[in-house]
């Protein structure tokens, strides 16, 4: 990891991704934005059970859209459904356990679903931050699993369900810390040297951000976005990053606020009218390079990356 990615990046961290980042964002806002009603529109989230993406489902169940929770324990997320239902007085919400670390799971799920159900959203919003490195069951490492091959069979089985839609997105959970990487197509599975989980949560959430725009690039009839959303205090986070949790956690955004720039991709009319294939941050359009960080990676490598992923998703698919 580039030590000056790195200062360069938690600096800007210090002004935007924190609590007072967001409040001052914010002033800029046009609340009329997310004055929606999202009636008979189907949303799939991923991850939302609890943090950005629980928070993500109560916006869009308060305005009356139909949720589908994609999650992979089951007893985590009827409670956080029961707790969504409540709140919003809306009972078209559903639980659909999947394990996003497996591909012969996330392809059954796709396959099922999109047979028998509409999708006109899909929000990526599960997330892995292993600090230990771990393989699946089906031999992948964790961390790659979940957040790209997962990430990646989802939305690409899902596309042609989206293709039938009317206003169809795709929204992409992605995170700031992917400034600090570069893409390796060499190492997609941190096989070589020791093994960092936060660089590769990093690595990571910059392969989403290139699949976005590559998505973009592929299917026009479908509004693609990635967005960070900010530094919020989560489970994850805690569970993950306790020693940053602990340092930060005064500063550190709700929820709800980590949530905001997911929801406004998801559901404003502002949203569709900006270019597909951004990357979003406190609803604005953002550069996915910090300034001087050789942080550009070639098409070749790009194609690289999707020609692994291709493979390794044909290879699991049932």
């Amino acid at each position: 990891m580039s030590i000056y990615r790195n200062a360069v990046w938690f600096v800007k961290g210090l002004q935007e991704y924190t609590k007072s980042g967001y409040e001052t964002a914010a002033k800029h806002f046009a609340p009329a934005d997310l004055d929606v009603n999202l009636s008979g529109r189907s949303f799939v989230i991923t991850g939302a059970n609890s943090g950005i993406g629980k928070a993500t489902a109560q916006e869009i169940a308060n305005r009356g859209g139909i949720v589908h929770m994609v999650c992979r324990n089951k007893d985590r997320a009827e409670a956080a459904k029961d707790e969504i239902v409540e709140r919003s007085k809306n009972q078209k919400v559903y639980v659909h356990v999947v394990d996003m670390s497996s591909a012969k799971q996330v392809w059954e799920f796709a396959q099922n679903f999109s047979q028998n159900n509409a999708v006109h959203v899909l929000i990526n919003n599960a997330g892995c931050m292993v600090n230990q490195r771990e393989l699946t069951e089906e031999g992948l490492e964790k961390n790659f699993a979940t957040n790209t091959l997962g990430t990646y069979i989802l939305t690409t089985a899902l596309i042609p369900a989206l293709k039938k839609a009317k206003d169809p997105r795709v929204v992409t959970v992605s995170s700031g810390g992917m400034l600090t990487q570069k893409l390796n197509t060499d190492d997609l599975q941190f096989e070589k040297g020791t093994f960092d989980g936060t660089m590769a949560y990093a690595q990571n959430k910059r392969q989403q951000v290139i699949l976005t725009e590559r998505w973009a690039s592929q299917n026009k009839e479908i509004h693609f976005s990635s967005m960070h959303p900010g530094w919020a205090d989560t489970p994850a986070v805690q569970l993950s990053m306790p020693s940053f949790h602990a340092k930060m956690q005064s500063r550190l955004r709700t929820e709800a606020m980590g949530a905001d720039t997911t929801v406004w991709l998801a559901v404003s009319p502002a949203a569709v009218k900006q270019p597909s294939g951004l990357f979003f941050q406190d609803r604005k359009a953002v550069a996915t390079h910090l300034p001087l960080a050789s942080s550009r990676s070639s098409p070749q490598e790009e194609e690289k990356l999707l020609a692994v992923l291709e493979d390794l998703a044909l290879k699991f698919k049932p």
